[in-house]
């Protein structure tokens, strides 16, 4: 059983009816014991990030994100707050992979948020998320804030500055990108983390 955890945004349908076109069936869940059971965890993210910690400390759930040992995919803002701390809102995040979340630079000739296609930059191109992936594949995003590059990053992307596109420690995956709304691509990586 896949497990989303309902929570942490809005984007719970996409990334399921995702899943319904891989021919899987997913659970919209915040019950810790159907978390803890799945067999995979995707935790979805769209908003702020002060208030999806905040969301997730009132269901009783960041101690039990902690200690999944199966595979957990966190998307967009599902991704950030994998990490130590977010300027959005100053706030501590669930501390699983070391990082902190940074907004993205202004600079001329570039919109914020950062809203469309980008290119992957892979740096693990035998990553298992990224197997049948080429480099440099497109993927969707919209995010204001990003992860810096660091020792956990699978792919990077660029948008005023690099930024972390795929990271990886353990069994906690994150993508910045929208797999749900990217196409064959974004499909495929689905496929990789379910297997």
């Amino acid at each position: 059983m896949i497990a989303i955890i309902e929570g942490c945004g809005a984007n719970f349908a996409s990334v399921q009816f995702a899943l319904e076109r891989l021919g899987k069936k997913s659970v919209l869940t915040t019950d810790p014991q159907v978390i803890q059971a799945a067999s995979h965890v995707i935790l979805p993210g769209v908003g702020h990030a002060k208030y999806v910690m905040s969301r997730l400390e009132q269901l009783a759930l960041i101690n039990v994100i902690k200690a999944l040992t199966q595979p957990v995919l966190g998307i967009c803002l599902g991704m950030q707050i994998l990490h130590e701390h977010s300027d959005e809102g100053n706030v501590t995040c669930l501390g699983i992979i070391p990082g902190e979340v940074k907004p993205l630079p202004k600079k001329a000739d570039f919109t914020l948020p950062h809203m469309g296609w980008n290119q992957l930059n892979i740096f693990q191109q035998n990553n298992p998320l990224l197997q049948g992936i080429k480099n440099n594949a497109d993927v969707y995003f919209v995010h204001s804030y990003a992860v810096p590059v660091s020792q956990y990053t699978v792919a990077q992307s660029h948008h005023t500055s690099d930024f972390a596109a795929i990271v990886q420690h353990e069994n906690f995956y994150g993508a910045q990108f929208h797999p749900e709304r990217s196409g064959y691509v974004g499909a495929k990586i689905l496929e990789n983390f379910l297997t």
